[in-house]
């Protein structure tokens, strides 16, 4: 097993050689992974990065668009034969259909490579002519991302820190009684083992619906062909260490350990680990709609997501001798269309809040991050109300569940993000002063003029973080 192991890893580093020379001499490759949690927009953000790139009518903050050096743009094959591609035609066209509607969400890996025609600045960029950069933009769900963190966890301490998380949570009360009514040292039974399994993945979805993000294993939320399989049929039970062999115990643990064998090391090998810039969109109004434990529960997912990069600076000799690193990481707070710009500052100060811990580490090891809000598509437009005397900044759009135009009025994010953060940490139930309210607007029909991409907020300002350096 370890001589396996070692030897993979030689592989893998070689062929990480071969991949950076090819890339440093002749054409450069970005690999662009776009992540989040669900319901954050990853599928609207990359396809509205692409149509944009395309497009680039409406780019102006990204440099090389608006200085007129990128002459060309276009879709190619991607280089991963193996990963599915990612549906961008189909996206696009539910976007810009008649009647509009949002896309099918990330349910497993994807991919898509776009090139670009750049023609090089500075004083030498006259006598150069145009160069090929391609832009491989890889789609994985966030459940996933977080499973990384079980690699250095044992099934005990993965178990007794579940275990503690979710013993005040209402939406577990039906696993935690099955948890303690089994008898982790008796003989394995498959059919108890599958009723566990199965109260524990309703559980994970029950979370995930009512705003937590420490949902993982992350398989159990998106399965795919593991439907079914031992490798997601296991659960977090108290009185393990002991369990003998042929027990149910032990048998959880075992699954436990391939679960990171045969599905989490496997992608960290040959997706994760060949990313050097990532974007990580948030869903930040929904956690704060849903109440100061979520929030609290997102600061902590954001550092768990962090500790998963190997972030620092990929020099060409670093690259060869240790693999690549995530050098630029993006933490972005989507469906900033929901608010009226004026508020915008407060959404980005609560992003950075958020993500400072995480921010820190990455910044220390090397690595140049940002926060930000954004709307990768605009569904909204903004106006102004009186109401009781006092005028409101609201956004108007199509509400999602009714079909019918509505103003709305989110409620003041405070200035001082301590305002939210200082109560989700000390555990509130619920915020004190204020009710923060989030509504579901469905994407607004669009008329694109040649040359123009769709409607954004800082989709731009965001390309150039993490793409303008290489451009």
């Amino acid at each position: 097993m370890v001589i396996s192991t070692l030897a993979d890893g030689i592989v893998r580093t070689l062929e990480g050689a071969r991949d950076t020379v090819n890339e440093t001499l002749f054409e450069p490759v970005i690999r662009l992974g776009v992540t989040g949690l669900a319901r954050s927009g990853k599928t609207v953000f990359i396809t509205s990065l692409v149509a944009n790139l395309l497009d680039r009518g409406r780019m102006p903050q990204l440099l090389a668009a608006s200085e007129g050096r990128i002459t060309a743009a276009f879709l190619q094959p991607q280089p991963d034969d193996t990963v599915p591609r990612f549906d961008f035609e189909t996206h696009l066209g539910a976007l810009t259909a008649r009647t509009p509607h949002w896309p099918e969400s990330t349910r497993a890996i994807s991919e898509l490579r776009i090139s670009l025609k750049v023609q090089p600045n500075g004083l030498l960029g006259g006598l150069q002519g145009p160069r090929t950069v391609h832009l491989d933009i890889v789609d994985y769900p966030g459940e996933w991302l977080l499973d990384l963190a079980l690699l250095d966890k044992s099934y005990d301490e993965w178990s007794r820190e579940v275990l503690e998380r979710i013993e005040t949570r209402e939406e577990a009360i039906d696993y935690r009684a099955l948890a303690k009514a089994t008898d982790a040292t008796g003989k394995l039974d498959e059919p108890e083992a599958q009723a566990l399994a199965a109260s524990f993945t309703r559980y994970l979805h029950a979370a995930r619906k009512a705003g937590y993000y420490d949902c993982t294993p992350g398989r159990f939320l998106l399965p795919g062909d593991l439907a079914g399989s031992p490798a997601i049929t296991f659960a977090p039970i108290a009185g393990t260490s002991n369990a003998p062999r042929r027990s149910l115990g032990r048998e959880m643990a075992r699954r436990y350990e391939a679960y990171k064998a045969r599905v989490v090391k496997p992608f960290f090998r040959d997706h994760f680990s060949r990313i050097d810039r990532q974007v990580v969109l948030v869903d930040a109004l929904g956690a704060i709609h849903h109440g100061p434990r979520a929030v609290e529960d997102l600061r902590g997912a954001m550092t768990d997501i962090l500790s998963a990069f190997r972030p620092g600076t990929n020099a060409f000799l670093s690259k060869l001798l240790l693999g690549k690193r995530v050098e630029r990481i993006l933490f972005a707070a989507s469906k900033a269309d929901h608010l009226h710009h004026a508020q915008h500052p407060e959404l980005t100060s609560i992003m950075e809040a958020l993500t400072r811990e995480a921010r820190d580490k990455a910044r220390f090891a090397g690595a140049k991050t940002s926060s930000m809000s954004l709307a990768a598509l605009r569904a909204t437009t903004e106006e102004t109300i009186e109401h009781e005397g006092a005028k409101l900044d609201c956004v108007r759009g199509t509400l999602l569940d009714s079909g019918k135009q509505a103003a709305f009025y989110p409620g003041q994010l405070p200035k001082d993000p301590s305002h939210l953060l200082g109560p989700a940490r000390d555990g509130a139930a619920a915020w004190l002063d204020e009710d923060y309210q989030i509504m579901r607007f469905a994407p607004a029909p669009l008329t694109l003029k040649p040359g123009v991409g769709p409607p954004h907020i800082r989709l731009d300002k965001a390309a150039q973080f993490l793409l303008g350096d290489k451009l």
